[in-house]
């Protein structure tokens, strides 16, 4: 697992990143759930978090977002199974100010968005934003944490 990248412009860098893979039955978030083939996230904090995605479908590269997640809340980003390895993804800490990024550009912008394409997203009216990658070892199923370092990381496969 590579070490996740904080953007330099965050002004909350406590934020730490956990990733966890469901298994058939997980506890997630106090809850017992059965594990669909979905992309899931859950927001283990103790703030509201704004979520935006990365994917390389069939069409090529796709951004979506924003996804706001409540505190200690999961949210299904993408249902059914996932289709590549590779996503990645982008969080916004609203009370805190702080976020999960990395060096991996995709196109975003404020409001609701959908970008088909990575180039030239300034060009085209975007935002380019550095997004963090998340493996997922071609799981059908994955759901990523997002954590308070004073919590501690943890991955499960």
């Amino acid at each position: 697992m590579k070490p996740v990248q904080l953007h330099p412009a965050s002004r909350l860098r406590k934020l730490a990143l956990g990733l966890a893979a469901m298994a058939p039955l997980a506890l997630v978030a106090g809850a017992l759930s059965p594990a669909w083939a979905d992309l899931r996230i859950c927001n283990m904090t103790g703030s509201r978090v704004g979520v935006a995605l990365g994917y390389r479908d069939a069409q090529g590269w796709m951004s979506e977002g924003w996804w706001n997640i409540d505190e200690r809340k999961c949210e299904t980003l993408l249902k059914g199974p996932l289709a590549g390895r590779f996503y990645y993804v982008y969080a916004v800490d609203y009370s805190g100010g702080g976020e999960w990024g990395g060096r991996s550009y995709l196109c975003t912008r404020d409001r609701e968005f959908s970008i088909r394409g990575i180039d030239n997203c300034l060009a085209r009216g975007y935002e380019r934003t550095g997004f963090f990658e998340v493996d997922t070892g071609q799981q059908k199923s994955w759901t990523i944490q997002l954590t308070d370092s004073n919590r501690a990381a943890e991955v499960r496969r």
